[in-house]
């Protein structure tokens, strides 16, 4: 056995990678040496550890980070495949938003091709909820979005309990490329639910707020910004105060509407002026 170990020279000559890299997958668990001799730390390295040390370069080549990388090979076959199509449709989203938010950020810059939203004022009433909520970044939000209402769902049917009106998330500061904020995703319902892991409930206040209407179309990341944008300047032209976070109100018909089906809102309590 000790004959056919390889030294970590070996090892990356034979996959073009560096010693460097391969002292960074031993320390992150990633690629352990099959023996490390105790006196000299010197790394010896198995024949199947090659193609492992391989497939570690081949999925970095794709963009996977060292952790992403670490369950696509330790999960194999159908499952690693499995997990490695979802990394790539998540930074496929990330990449559309961003292609996005450059169109948005071009019509601000320019004045040209600014849309115009309709904002308006509605009542909300009292209402109890449940909700998840985490710290997340651009790149994260889709994700906990899609998590959080999944996660809500079958905690709600757990119960059997049913939504008293559209799910929505509450934005405690903005997400960005560069910081995190709190968000809240939370499931309107009558039940009479507790704390449990997770899961927190509380009871949303009755107030009037600030709200504009989206249609599947206008449902993206640009025209999600542009909303909030022009729903803040809707109340900087009427002397109103924000009585609470900025919130997207999200109807069950969002995945399956027509282009101009109106899916969701954005809206803002307010405090009159004066």
């Amino acid at each position: 056995m000790q004959d056919e170990l390889i030294t970590i020279g070996e090892l990356a000559a034979r996959t073009r990678l560096s010693v460097k890299a391969l002292r960074l997958y031993d320390g992150r668990a990633l690629l352990r040496p099959a023996r490390t001799d105790p006196r000299t730390g010197i790394r010896r390295y198995g024949p199947e550890q090659v193609e492992r040390a391989r497939r570690i370069a081949l999925l970095r080549a794709a963009g996977l980070p060292l952790a992403r990388i670490a369950a696509v090979l330790d999960a194999g076959g159908a499952e690693g495949e499995r997990l490695l199509l979802a990394y790539w449709r998540e930074r496929e989203g990330v990449h559309a938003a961003r292609r996005e938010a450059v169109g948005y950020a071009r019509s601000v810059l320019t004045g040209r091709g600014e849309a115009v939203y309709e904002v308006r004022e509605r009542e909300v009433p009292e209402q109890r909820v449940l909700f998840v909520r985490r710290h997340v970044d651009a790149a994260a939000l889709p994700g906990f979005l899609a998590e959080a209402s999944g996660l809500l769902f079958d905690r709600l049917g757990r119960a059997g309990a049913c939504l008293s009106g559209p799910l929505f998330a509450v934005y405690h500061g903005l997400v960005s490329e560069d910081s995190a904020a709190l968000v809240e995703v939370c499931a309107p319902t009558e039940a009479d639910l507790a704390p449990d892991g997770l899961f927190g409930v509380r009871v949303e206040p009755a107030h009037r707020e600030a709200y504009t209407e989206l249609s599947r179309r206008r449902g993206d990341f640009a025209t999600m910004a542009a909303a909030h944008d022009a729903v803040a300047a809707w109340l900087a032209e009427r002397g109103c105060e924000r009585a609470d976070c900025d919130r997207e109100v999200y109807y069950p018909n969002w995945a399956t509407a027509a282009p101009d089906e109106h899916v969701a809102d954005v809206a803002v309590p307010l405090r009159p002026a004066g």
